[in-house]
């Protein structure tokens, strides 16, 4: 059975199929795009520990505001990605392992929490989508909250499939 933490539109978490020992279905939706379209088997440990670290982080807001103010979210994408100096890696944001690994995400505050990505991956399975920007907007609590709880739920999967814990 999966649950779904969020809304699609903006941002969600699925949470789906346990798969022994420490693997779970996770799907992550930003701005109604599916970010786990590569691989969706999370290594729950480190995914779980890389997703609270992101919802602490989002908590205290300790997220950079716009790097360019007066630019769209899909311009300061653009400029985040041609910088080579590491100004950009300020911005990254959920680096959560092989799942995300097929997109480019930053994010920072203005108000609320603005996610900007695009995928890649010449193998993506929408090719329409390859080129794209997209963003969604959040208020930084509530994309927390979603995480947090999402998380709560992978943990404790875990821990009732392992009897040693």
């Amino acid at each position: 059975m999966r649950r779904c933490f969020g809304d699609r539109a903006t941002f969600a978490v699925e949470v789906g199929e346990i798969q022994p020992p420490t693997l779970r279905v996770v799907d992550v939706w930003v701005a109604g795009r599916r970010l786990t379209v590569d691989d969706n088997s999370a290594f729950v440990p480190s995914f779980s520990h890389a997703m609270r670290s992101s919802a602490a982080q989002v908590r205290r807001r300790d997220i950079r505001p716009c790097p360019f103010p007066g630019h769209s979210p899909e311009e300061t994408f653009r400029l985040l990605q041609a910088d080579e100096t590491g100004f950009a890696e300020h911005f990254w944001f959920m680096r959560w392992g092989e799942t995300l690994d097929g997109v480019s995400t930053y994010a920072y505050l203005e108000h609320d929490l603005v996610i900007v990505f695009a995928f890649w991956r010449a193998s993506h399975p929408f090719p329409e989508d390859l080129g794209e920007v997209f963003a969604a907007r959040i208020p930084p609590d509530e994309f927390a909250l979603t995480v947090e709880t999402a998380v709560d739920l992978l943990d404790s999967g875990i821990a009732a499939g392992d009897p040693g814990r």
